[in-house]
């Protein structure tokens, strides 16, 4: 596989298969969304949260987050060296960890479910400082992740924020 640029190569399901990092990366596959795959890797947090939550208390499943978080640095730093792009579009393991995160402290209603999604989506698109400045100085696998984290807390922090003074 010869590959110079993240723009002349486009990942498909063999690449993801080719080795447990990329797969990792690529959250099984969603990445390969041909549309929007961070919402796509966003969306699948869900049933893995839904799933997880059911079988590990809450301590446990922030343990595994991080462990999960730790893995996503080596999946994606291995993966965006593959690729020759550093943060490439379809590696979506940074939005599903960091939305994992933010779902074990959102309340465990729909409402507040899908609104924790919209609000993590919009920080991860628009990208408000301090997450555009570390987006671009940081790089490899940690910059790839610790960009979502941001994003994940900038969203509990408002759905902190709704909670006290909306409701």
């Amino acid at each position: 596989m010869t590959t110079s640029t993240s723009e002349d190569f486009h990942p498909d399901k063999a690449f993801v298969r080719r080795h447990v990092a990329h797969f990792i990366a690529f959250g099984g596959g969603a990445g390969l969304s041909p549309a929007a795959p961070g919402t796509a890797g966003t969306l699948a947090a869900f049933p893995l949260f839904w799933l997880l939550d059911y079988f590990l208390d809450p301590a446990k499943l922030l343990w595994l987050i991080a462990a999960l978080f730790l893995i996503g640095i080596w999946a994606c730093n291995v993966t965006g060296k593959a690729l020759g792009a550093h943060d490439h579009g379809g590696m979506v393991w940074d939005e599903i960890v960091a939305f994992l995160l933010v779902l074990v402290f959102t309340p465990h209603s729909l409402i507040w479910q899908a609104f924790a999604f919209l609000l993590f989506r919009l920080f991860d698109i628009i990208k408000p400082p301090p997450i555009r400045y570390y987006d671009n100085k940081l790089r490899g696998g940690f910059g790839v992740m610790f960009d979502d984290l941001l994003a994940a807390f900038f969203t509990l922090l408002c759905l902190a924020a709704w909670k006290a003074f909306v409701i």
